[in-house]
């Protein structure tokens, strides 16, 4: 199965960070926040905690896996805590991420993901601790419905705020949710325009 179907569902392997109050700060350092940009952030996603002083690869896990293999990131309780900052998501996608999932997840950097493209998946800790069971399984992710699927079967509903979720099943941000319906909008507008006159 390919672990990139369609906006709607995927299929992919997971990245266990078990560490709880994972901090915007771990996840991007705040020297890397100069940019106004994307591109590029995902070498710097945990810089920290991927390499040492000279820029050597320390032994962590993100360092030793195939990033396009490996879109779903689980990660401990209170996920995201610490500063806002739109960096966090931005790195976490550009190192190729589509999906986090924890027990609890911060709401600004929830809403900052969402806002970008990344969907943040809260399950319960029956659910979050078969994750952590076997650790290289492959879950798929099913928007339409809105069900996280694990390898043994077990199916988790998680819920995503409505607006945000048909964002991220059309692929566009909220100003690109309004572009697209820009034709609809302005035959509206003449037709008001008209019935003024």
């Amino acid at each position: 199965m390919s672990n990139q179907e369609s906006n709607n569902s995927f299929s992919s392997r997971i990245v266990v960070l078990p560490e709880a109050n994972i901090d915007t700060d771990q996840i991007i350092p705040a020297r890397f926040l100069t940019t106004t940009t994307k591109a590029g952030l995902g070498k710097v996603a945990f810089n920290d905690w991927r390499y040492n002083a000279d820029g050597s690869n320390k032994d962590f896990i993100l360092n030793t896996i195939d990033a396009s293999e490996h879109q779903v990131l689980v990660a401990g309780n209170n996920l995201g805590c610490g500063s806002s900052r739109e960096h966090a998501p931005w790195a976490l996608m550009d190192y190729g991420f589509r999906a986090v999932i924890s027990t609890e997840i911060a709401d600004i950097f929830k809403s900052n993901s969402l806002k970008n493209g990344l969907l943040p998946v809260v399950v319960d800790k029956a659910t979050y601790d078969k994750l952590l069971a076997n650790p290289q399984q492959r879950v798929t992710i099913d928007l339409e419905t809105c069900a996280l699927t694990l390898e043994d079967g077990t199916v988790f509903t998680f819920q995503v705020e409505e607006f945000a979720r048909q964002c991220l099943l059309e692929g566009v941000d909220a100003m690109g949710w309004v572009l697209k319906r820009l034709p609809a909008i302005e035959a509206y507008e003449k037709a008001n325009n008209k019935e003024a006159a």
